[in-house]
């Protein structure tokens, strides 16, 4: 093992094994540390398991709809331990891909712990070695966030419900953000009862709140129960016999209680005060645009940098760190028009200005909006609706925001994204022909503002 590089990154997720890669590229001697599991928290215990995960639960939508289509298929049954253990094989089999790339790419793999000794040495935590690094890159994202009430040790985080050893019967969620609302869905589809519990009146703080509205009504509409401007206060018992306070002075049973309160940034232990790098008031690094820390010669990219937790933006800012330093080739990440989704059921897809941005930004805006159902309920009896909008700059006629809440509205809002990069205006959505039947077909048929 070398013991002197151009690149140490800390970090095997997405953000740390593309900047690896792509400065191996450009002929950069690399190493890279993990002490967990090669490919991050979207690999292993985020993204990709979840969306397993719903896929799965969106299967008791479909065997419901089946006999208004002419399919007789008797009583559907699901084993909890089958989808964990096919889950465990596809993110084993990816966290081999990720080894494998960044062993193809040339780049230096240690499987433990790696701390920060000086601006140029990292020290490896079970074998002691220290490595010189020219440059050093943090990538080691977030961590779950719990709340300090008594019993907290009860509960679980998102690190821990992909593997529970069986399902509750019911479950308490407190959060409101993506992990809680989309657990949410997906738990009560296989069989779960689910209570959602926030500190605030709605779900889902920040996003457009049409979409809001629309969403918190289809979750409760699916038999989800809200308690909101309340927190958990207690949690007693044992894991399968919970007993949860509430702010508001009621209780209620649980078989499990998951605390999806946020993450912070994973920053304890990495000797980052050694070498000067400096945090902000939240406990992130502090980074500039180009995702230099306050020490010459340490970056950092993704979660641990706290400017926005998506796993894509992530891989973005790594990259960019790789072609600008080692590269001859210098740009930055833009954080702007991202396209995000929310992979609840109804599902949530959002790129732009929600409106209350959008007023706040510009001074006279347009809003297009519609529901309808999806053309998936219209041979049976399931009430849920789809809702699409869109928020225009009057005077440039710019697209400013498109939101869709429904099936596929993350395949929508990708390309949608593509058009709000280009500055596209709702003139050139209105000339695009449409494609029917679709859905998305509403995203270029809508004529009339409801408010401006």
């Amino acid at each position: 093992m070398n013991s002197k590089v151009d690149l140490f990154v800390i970090g095997a997720g997405s953000g740390g094994v593309r900047a690896a890669r792509i400065a191996a590229g450009h002929g950069a001697s690399v190493a890279i540390a993990e002490e967990y599991r090669f490919g991050g928290t979207c690999v292993i215990r985020g993204c990709v398991p979840k969306k397993l995960l719903v896929l799965a639960s969106r299967l008791a939508d479909e065997f419901e709809r089946a006999d208004a289509y002419g399919w007789s298929i008797g009583e559907p049954s699901f084993d909890w331990a089958k989808l964990r253990a096919a889950k465990e094989r596809e993110i084993t089999r990816l966290e081999g891909l990720y080894r494998k790339n960044l062993e193809g790419a040339g780049v230096q793999i240690h499987a433990e712990r790696a701390e920060i000794t000086g601006p140029n040495t990292v020290r490896l935590k079970n074998s002691g070695q220290t490595i010189e690094a020219a440059r050093i890159l943090i990538a080691t994202g977030g961590t779950p966030f719990a709340p300090a009430i008594p019993g907290a040790e009860l509960s679980i985080s998102s690190n821990e419900i992909f593997d529970l050893p069986t399902l509750p019967e019911a479950i308490v969620i407190e959060g409101g953000g993506y992990i809680a609302v989309e657990f949410a869905c997906l738990l009560q589809r296989l069989g779960v009862q689910v209570t959602v519990v926030y500190r605030r009146d709605q779900v889902m703080r920040g996003f457009d709140q049409d979409m809001r509205d629309h969403l918190s009504a289809a979750m409760a509409e699916a038999g989800i129960t809200f308690r909101y401007n309340t927190t958990i206060t207690r949690i007693s018992g044992q894991r399968g016999a919970l007993n949860v306070e509430f702010g508001d002075g009621e209780s209620q049973a649980a078989g499990e209680v998951l605390l999806a309160t946020g993450r912070t940034p994973k920053v304890e232990g990495l000797g980052l005060e050694t070498a000067g790098v400096e945090l902000d008031k939240a406990g992130a690094i502090k980074v500039t645009r180009d995702s230099q820390t306050s020490v010459s010669n340490i970056w950092a990219v993704g979660d641990v940098t706290n400017r926005m937790q998506l796993t894509p933006v992530a891989i973005r800012e790594g990259h960019a760190f790789a072609d600008t330093v080692f590269g001859n080739n210098p740009w930055i990440c833009d954080h702007e028009l991202v396209p995000t989704a929310v992979f609840t059921t109804p599902e949530l897809g959002t790129v732009g200005l929600p409106e209350h941005e959008a007023r706040e930004r510009y001074k006279h805006i347009k809003i297009f909006r519609s529901t309808f159902r999806p053309m998936t309920n219209v041979l049976c009896d399931k009430p849920e609706r789809m809702m699409m909008k869109m928020i225009v700059e009057r005077e440039s006629d710019r697209v400013l925001g498109v939101h869709v809440c429904g099936p596929d509205a993350a395949e929508m809002v990708q390309l949608a994204g593509v058009a709000l990069k280009m500055g596209a205006t709702k003139a050139q959505f209105d000339a695009t022909v449409a494609l029917h039947p679709s859905a998305a077909e509403e995203l270029v048929t809508m004529r009339v503002p409801v408010s401006d």
